[in-house]
Protein backbone atom coordinates (compact mmCIF):
# COMPACT_ATOMS: atom_id res chain seq x y z
CA UNK A 1 0.00 0.00 0.00
CA UNK A 2 1.60 3.34 -1.08
CA UNK A 3 -0.17 5.85 1.90
CA UNK A 4 0.91 9.54 2.00
CA UNK A 5 -0.11 12.68 3.80
CA UNK A 6 -1.74 15.90 2.06
CA UNK A 7 -2.90 19.94 3.62
CA UNK A 8 -5.86 20.08 3.54
CA UNK A 9 -8.25 22.75 5.32
CA UNK A 10 -4.87 23.48 7.43
CA UNK A 11 -5.24 19.76 8.83
CA UNK A 12 -2.31 17.45 7.53
CA UNK A 13 -4.93 14.64 6.04
CA UNK A 14 -4.26 10.64 5.13
CA UNK A 15 -4.53 9.39 1.82
CA UNK A 16 -3.76 6.41 0.11
CA UNK A 17 -2.03 6.21 -3.99
CA UNK A 18 -4.42 4.47 -6.15
CA UNK A 19 -4.98 4.16 -9.84
CA UNK A 20 -8.09 6.26 -9.63
CA UNK A 21 -6.27 8.90 -7.79
CA UNK A 22 -5.73 9.72 -3.86
CA UNK A 23 -8.49 8.23 -1.58
CA UNK A 24 -8.61 10.51 1.12
CA UNK A 25 -9.51 8.16 3.68
CA UNK A 26 -10.92 10.60 6.09
CA UNK A 27 -13.75 11.39 3.63
CA UNK A 28 -14.15 7.60 2.71
CA UNK A 29 -14.37 6.68 6.27
CA UNK A 30 -17.18 9.02 6.83
CA UNK A 31 -18.90 8.26 3.13
CA UNK A 32 -19.02 4.29 4.51
CA UNK A 33 -19.12 4.85 8.28
CA UNK A 34 -16.53 2.90 8.81
CA UNK A 35 -13.75 2.85 11.63
CA UNK A 36 -10.30 3.00 10.42
CA UNK A 37 -7.38 4.99 11.52
CA UNK A 38 -7.02 8.64 10.06
CA UNK A 39 -3.57 9.30 10.36
CA UNK A 40 -0.52 7.85 9.64
CA UNK A 41 0.62 8.06 13.36
CA UNK A 42 -2.50 5.82 13.93
CA UNK A 43 -1.92 3.70 10.89
CA UNK A 44 1.43 2.57 12.19
CA UNK A 45 0.38 2.22 16.03
CA UNK A 46 -2.76 -0.35 15.32
CA UNK A 47 0.04 -2.41 12.51
CA UNK A 48 -1.47 -5.51 10.70
CA UNK A 49 -5.20 -4.75 12.23
CA UNK A 50 -5.15 -0.63 10.92
CA UNK A 51 -3.47 -1.76 7.50
CA UNK A 52 -6.12 -4.38 7.14
CA UNK A 53 -8.95 -1.69 7.67
CA UNK A 54 -7.42 0.56 5.07
CA UNK A 55 -7.52 -1.84 2.60
CA UNK A 56 -10.98 -2.76 3.14
CA UNK A 57 -12.22 0.89 2.75
CA UNK A 58 -10.01 1.41 -0.10
CA UNK A 59 -11.70 -1.85 -1.92
CA UNK A 60 -15.00 -0.60 -0.38
CA UNK A 61 -14.52 3.08 -2.27
CA UNK A 62 -13.15 1.71 -5.56
CA UNK A 63 -16.03 -0.80 -6.39
CA UNK A 64 -18.39 2.31 -5.68
CA UNK A 65 -16.31 4.82 -7.77
CA UNK A 66 -17.30 7.80 -5.75
CA UNK A 67 -15.14 10.25 -7.62
CA UNK A 68 -15.56 12.99 -4.50
CA UNK A 69 -13.56 10.93 -2.43
CA UNK A 70 -10.39 10.52 -4.67
CA UNK A 71 -7.91 13.91 -4.95
CA UNK A 72 -5.86 13.90 -8.56
CA UNK A 73 -2.45 13.91 -7.85
CA UNK A 74 -1.90 17.32 -9.60
CA UNK A 75 -4.60 18.77 -7.23
CA UNK A 76 -2.48 17.83 -3.61
CA UNK A 77 -0.51 19.80 -1.54
CA UNK A 78 2.22 17.17 -0.48
CA UNK A 79 3.14 16.81 3.42
CA UNK A 80 6.02 14.96 4.89
CA UNK A 81 5.10 11.44 5.04
CA UNK A 82 5.83 11.25 8.56
CA UNK A 83 5.54 14.90 10.44
CA UNK A 84 6.91 14.50 14.14
CA UNK A 85 9.23 11.38 14.25
CA UNK A 86 11.25 11.00 17.87
CA UNK A 87 14.36 10.43 15.86
CA UNK A 88 15.94 11.06 12.57
CA UNK A 89 18.87 8.90 11.90
CA UNK A 90 21.31 9.21 8.91
CA UNK A 91 24.11 6.47 7.82
CA UNK A 92 26.93 8.21 6.12
CA UNK A 93 29.36 6.55 3.47
CA UNK A 94 27.34 3.26 3.19
CA UNK A 95 28.13 3.08 -0.50
CA UNK A 96 31.98 1.99 -1.14
CA UNK A 97 32.17 4.53 -4.09
CA UNK A 98 30.68 7.16 -1.61
CA UNK A 99 33.00 6.97 0.67
CA UNK A 100 35.93 6.86 -2.23
CA UNK A 101 34.93 9.43 -3.97
CA UNK A 102 34.43 11.73 -0.48
CA UNK A 103 38.12 10.65 0.21
CA UNK A 104 37.59 8.83 3.50
CA UNK A 105 37.65 5.47 4.77
CA UNK A 106 35.33 3.05 3.85
CA UNK A 107 33.85 2.30 7.78
CA UNK A 108 33.96 -1.07 9.50
CA UNK A 109 31.09 0.20 11.39
CA UNK A 110 27.51 2.32 10.46
CA UNK A 111 28.65 5.88 10.80
CA UNK A 112 25.78 7.37 12.38
CA UNK A 113 24.48 11.23 13.17
CA UNK A 114 21.31 12.84 13.11
CA UNK A 115 18.91 15.13 11.95
CA UNK A 116 15.79 17.03 13.82
CA UNK A 117 12.00 17.22 12.81
CA UNK A 118 12.77 21.45 11.41
CA UNK A 119 14.51 19.24 8.51
CA UNK A 120 11.05 17.30 6.74
CA UNK A 121 10.05 18.64 3.83
CA UNK A 122 7.64 17.50 1.51
CA UNK A 123 7.26 16.34 -2.21
CA UNK A 124 7.22 19.59 -4.31
CA UNK A 125 7.90 21.64 -0.93
CA UNK A 126 10.68 23.97 -1.75
CA UNK A 127 14.51 24.22 0.03
CA UNK A 128 15.70 27.31 1.20
CA UNK A 129 19.39 28.19 0.76
CA UNK A 130 20.60 29.43 3.89
CA UNK A 131 22.08 32.82 3.93
CA UNK A 132 25.90 32.61 3.38
CA UNK A 133 25.92 28.34 2.15
CA UNK A 134 27.47 28.11 -1.38
CA UNK A 135 28.07 24.87 -0.87
CA UNK A 136 24.63 23.11 -1.52
CA UNK A 137 24.68 19.34 -2.40
CA UNK A 138 21.86 16.13 -2.77
CA UNK A 139 22.07 12.68 -1.47
CA UNK A 140 20.03 10.43 -3.18
CA UNK A 141 18.43 7.84 0.06
CA UNK A 142 16.10 5.15 0.70
CA UNK A 143 14.39 5.98 3.84
CA UNK A 144 12.84 3.36 6.80
CA UNK A 145 9.63 4.14 8.70
CA UNK A 146 9.95 2.42 12.01
CA UNK A 147 6.96 0.73 13.02
CA UNK A 148 7.04 -0.54 16.25
CA UNK A 149 9.18 -0.17 19.25
CA UNK A 150 12.56 -1.73 19.04
CA UNK A 151 15.79 -2.47 21.41
CA UNK A 152 18.51 -4.89 20.77
CA UNK A 153 16.86 -7.15 17.94
CA UNK A 154 18.66 -9.27 15.86
CA UNK A 155 19.31 -8.84 12.09
CA UNK A 156 17.12 -11.79 11.39
CA UNK A 157 14.14 -10.31 13.15
CA UNK A 158 14.88 -6.67 12.40
CA UNK A 159 12.87 -6.03 8.85
CA UNK A 160 9.73 -7.24 10.97
CA UNK A 161 9.77 -4.13 13.02
CA UNK A 162 9.78 -1.94 9.75
CA UNK A 163 6.43 -0.29 9.30
CA UNK A 164 7.65 0.60 5.29
CA UNK A 165 10.00 2.71 2.88
CA UNK A 166 10.05 5.98 1.44
CA UNK A 167 12.18 8.19 -0.86
CA UNK A 168 14.57 11.28 0.98
CA UNK A 169 17.21 13.84 -0.02
CA UNK A 170 19.85 14.24 2.70
CA UNK A 171 20.42 17.99 1.36
CA UNK A 172 23.84 19.08 2.50
CA UNK A 173 25.66 22.76 3.16
CA UNK A 174 29.21 20.81 2.31
CA UNK A 175 31.12 24.38 3.33
CA UNK A 176 28.57 24.31 7.14
CA UNK A 177 29.40 20.57 6.89
CA UNK A 178 32.57 20.53 7.29
CA UNK A 179 33.60 23.46 9.46
CA UNK A 180 34.40 20.98 12.38
CA UNK A 181 34.60 17.37 12.52
CA UNK A 182 30.80 17.12 13.57
CA UNK A 183 28.45 17.23 10.21
CA UNK A 184 25.28 18.25 12.24
CA UNK A 185 25.25 22.38 11.24
CA UNK A 186 25.35 21.31 7.34
CA UNK A 187 22.81 18.86 7.96
CA UNK A 188 20.25 20.29 9.83
CA UNK A 189 19.11 23.87 8.11
CA UNK A 190 15.40 24.02 8.08
CA UNK A 191 13.69 21.80 4.86
CA UNK A 192 17.48 19.77 4.42
CA UNK A 193 15.18 16.61 4.46
CA UNK A 194 13.08 16.01 2.02
CA UNK A 195 10.52 12.79 2.16
CA UNK A 196 8.06 11.24 0.30
CA UNK A 197 5.66 11.18 -1.54
CA UNK A 198 4.51 7.82 -0.50
CA UNK A 199 5.64 5.45 1.96
CA UNK A 200 5.00 1.99 0.90
CA UNK A 201 4.33 -0.95 3.51
CA UNK A 202 7.10 -3.45 3.98
CA UNK A 203 4.98 -6.19 2.77
CA UNK A 204 5.55 -4.48 -1.01
CA UNK A 205 9.38 -3.79 -0.79
CA UNK A 206 12.14 -5.69 -0.94
CA UNK A 207 14.71 -3.30 0.56
CA UNK A 208 17.83 -5.00 -0.37
CA UNK A 209 17.42 -4.46 -4.01
CA UNK A 210 15.87 -1.08 -5.63
CA UNK A 211 17.04 1.12 -8.18
CA UNK A 212 17.74 4.62 -6.68
CA UNK A 213 18.64 7.68 -8.44
CA UNK A 214 19.13 11.70 -8.37
CA UNK A 215 18.22 13.75 -11.43
CA UNK A 216 19.48 17.15 -11.40
CA UNK A 217 17.82 19.33 -13.79
CA UNK A 218 16.93 16.28 -15.64
CA UNK A 219 20.72 14.98 -15.74
CA UNK A 220 21.40 11.96 -13.97
CA UNK A 221 23.38 12.82 -10.87
CA UNK A 222 23.76 9.79 -8.85
CA UNK A 223 22.49 5.24 -9.94
CA UNK A 224 22.60 2.77 -7.88
CA UNK A 225 21.27 -0.43 -6.28
CA UNK A 226 20.41 -0.68 -2.68
CA UNK A 227 22.12 -4.12 -2.98
CA UNK A 228 25.39 -1.82 -3.13
CA UNK A 229 24.99 -1.12 0.40
CA UNK A 230 27.94 -1.71 3.10
CA UNK A 231 25.56 -1.82 5.73
CA UNK A 232 21.98 -3.44 4.31
CA UNK A 233 18.81 -2.18 5.65
CA UNK A 234 18.46 -5.32 8.18
CA UNK A 235 22.05 -4.61 9.82
CA UNK A 236 21.06 -0.94 10.67
CA UNK A 237 18.32 -1.17 12.17
CA UNK A 238 19.88 -3.67 14.64
CA UNK A 239 23.05 -2.17 14.80
CA UNK A 240 21.14 1.41 15.80
CA UNK A 241 18.61 -1.03 17.91
CA UNK A 242 21.62 -2.07 20.03
CA UNK A 243 22.60 1.71 21.26
CA UNK A 244 18.88 3.21 21.73
CA UNK A 245 15.20 2.64 21.59
CA UNK A 246 13.79 3.43 18.51
CA UNK A 247 10.49 4.26 18.46
CA UNK A 248 7.04 3.66 16.10
CA UNK A 249 7.21 6.81 13.41
CA UNK A 250 11.57 7.22 13.91
CA UNK A 251 12.97 7.54 10.47
CA UNK A 252 16.76 5.96 9.43
CA UNK A 253 18.24 7.28 6.25
CA UNK A 254 20.17 4.98 5.19
CA UNK A 255 23.15 6.56 3.27
CA UNK A 256 23.34 8.04 -0.60
CA UNK A 257 25.11 6.54 -3.21
CA UNK A 258 28.47 8.01 -5.36
CA UNK A 259 27.77 10.96 -7.44
CA UNK A 260 27.39 14.04 -5.41
CA UNK A 261 28.99 16.89 -5.98
CA UNK A 262 31.61 17.25 -3.02
CA UNK A 263 32.95 13.89 -4.76
CA UNK A 264 33.76 15.65 -8.34
CA UNK A 265 37.19 17.00 -8.94
CA UNK A 266 37.09 20.62 -7.09
CA UNK A 267 37.50 22.47 -10.77
CA UNK A 268 34.10 20.63 -11.54
CA UNK A 269 31.63 21.10 -8.74
CA UNK A 270 29.16 22.69 -9.94
CA UNK A 271 27.47 23.79 -6.70
CA UNK A 272 23.45 23.81 -6.49
CA UNK A 273 21.80 27.17 -6.88
CA UNK A 274 18.33 28.62 -6.94
CA UNK A 275 16.16 27.41 -9.29
CA UNK A 276 17.71 23.77 -9.39
CA UNK A 277 15.08 20.77 -9.20
CA UNK A 278 16.13 17.82 -7.52
CA UNK A 279 14.36 14.11 -8.16
CA UNK A 280 15.07 11.47 -6.22
CA UNK A 281 13.35 8.49 -7.85
CA UNK A 282 13.40 4.68 -6.10
CA UNK A 283 11.93 1.63 -7.63
CA UNK A 284 8.82 0.97 -6.09
CA UNK A 285 7.91 4.36 -4.25
CA UNK A 286 8.11 6.81 -6.22
CA UNK A 287 9.63 10.34 -7.15
CA UNK A 288 10.59 12.94 -4.92
CA UNK A 289 10.74 16.45 -6.35
CA UNK A 290 12.40 19.46 -4.84
CA UNK A 291 13.15 22.77 -6.14
CA UNK A 292 15.59 24.86 -4.59
CA UNK A 293 15.15 28.70 -3.53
Amino acid sequence: MKLLQFKKNDEICLGVKTDFGILDIKEAAQAFEQSVPVTLKEVISHSEEGLAKLTSLVERSISHRNDELFISDDAVTYAPVVTNPEKIICVGLNYINHAKESNMDIPTSPILFSKFNNTLAAHQEPVIIPEGVGKMDYEAELVLVVGKTVKNVSEEEALSYVFGYTAGNDVSARDWQFKTGQWLLGKTPDGFAPIGPYVVTSDEINPNHLTIECRVNGEVRQKANTKDMIFNCATLVSYISQHMTLKPGDLIFTGTPDGVILGYPEEKQNWLKSGDEMVVSIESIGELKSILQ
